[in-house]
């Protein structure tokens, strides 16, 4: 995190060729990605701590001074599985918010002593993009010089992120739902990060570099059934499938999640799915039953269009005969009204 304001000035002080250079990010820097990591821990139950990490991280310096860290999110890594797929699904939902980025500009003067202690703590600013907030935080860090044309940052201590602070609580109450659990509404983040000096005549490393799905941690081919299982009852939980009110017209913030539907459901093609849509108790039964029917064969239309067969999708229609929870407040209501998916065969 701001973590990279010492990079510039160890530069200065260490390699003399710098203190005459117009610029001394001359050629930008580059994360050595095998030796940095990034990991969080948090908490449920009140008391058992999990600390996970992500597999997919950028960063570089530009020659401005910029310097930008981009986090995969697809990219988290639980160690299981239909873990890491509930954390993309439910809690980063990384098909609207793929990555977080952290920023900042460096000040080539912050460790102007820094060839001479070699090891330094400072207190660097930096700006967290994250699930579409951001935000302004500090964090103390220490900076090892370790050659000419390598260094490392690391934190010195974890640095807390408020959940609320990103828009993260809906999430996060998925997540115990989904799991079970109660979860701590806050994480607990470490960075270990080297950097290697790009080699002259290099290309410069972009200002801001974009990581994609493809680069995630996921499992490559089609997924065994009980991978598809899991799968589909994680995407029956997100609430990203909307519609016009009262209608059974999809709403373009569905399509991400339609996309990332689509994706799954062809990695399982030996797999029957149905595709069930439920409503709220609002209105009439017989109205519901209707509605909640058109808005699963949306769905299913919308799958067919981009490829997948009509023979491979059952539509059905519950109305407001299985809800998740009592139809007593706008909020449960809203639970109420889904689109499930599940397996047939």
């Amino acid at each position: 995190m701001r973590l990279f304001p010492s990079l510039s000035a160890l530069l200065l002080i260490f390699w003399p060729g710098f203190l005459l250079a117009q610029s001394p990010f001359e050629n930008g820097w580059q994360l050595d990605q095998a030796a940095s990591n990034i990991t969080y821990m948090s908490i449920k139950k009140g008391h058992i701590a999990e600390t996970n990490s992500f597999a997919t991280v950028n960063g570089q310096i530009s020659e401005d001074g910029t310097a930008v860290l981009t986090i995969a999110l697809d990219s988290v890594d639980t160690k299981v599985d239909l873990r890491n797929v509930r954390m993309r699904f439910l809690f980063f939902e990384t098909f609207l918010h793929p990555q977080a980025i952290i920023t900042t500009h460096l000040d080539a003067a912050i460790l102007g002593d820094l060839s001479d202690l070699r090891r330094k703590e400072v207190t660097l600013p930096f700006s967290l993009s994250l699930h579409g907030v951001k935000a302004e935080l500090t964090a103390p860090v220490i900076v090892s010089l370790l050659s000419n044309d390598r260094i490392n940052v690391a934190t010195v201590k974890p640095i807390p992120i408020l959940m609320k602070d990103f828009g993260l609580e809906p999430g996060r109450a998925k997540l115990e739902e989904a799991a079970g659990v109660t979860i701590t509404p806050l994480a607990i983040v470490s960075l270990n990060l080297t950097f290697d000096r790009t080699a002259p005549g290099s290309a410069p490393p972009p200002a801001t570099p974009v990581v994609t799905a493809s680069a995630a941690m996921e499992t490559e081919g089609n997924f065994d059934r009980t991978a598809c299982i899991g799968r589909f009852e994680i995407l029956s939980r997100t609430g990203s499938i909307n519609f016009a009110p009262s209608a059974a017209r999809l709403e373009p913030s569905s399509t991400a999640l339609l996309d990332t539907l689509y994706d799954v459901v062809s990695r399982c093609p030996d797999l029957v799915i149905e595709i069930g849509g439920h409503t709220d108790s609002q209105g009439k039964a017989s109205w519901n039953l209707g509605l909640s029917q058109q808005r699963a064969t949306a769905v299913s239309d919308y799958l067919q269009a981009k490829g997948i067969a009509q023979a491979r999708m059952n539509v059905a229609g519950y109305g407001e005969t299985k809800p998740l929870v009592p139809n007593n407040t706008a909020q449960n209501r809203a639970k109420n009204r889904r689109i499930e998916f599940s397996v047939v065969n």
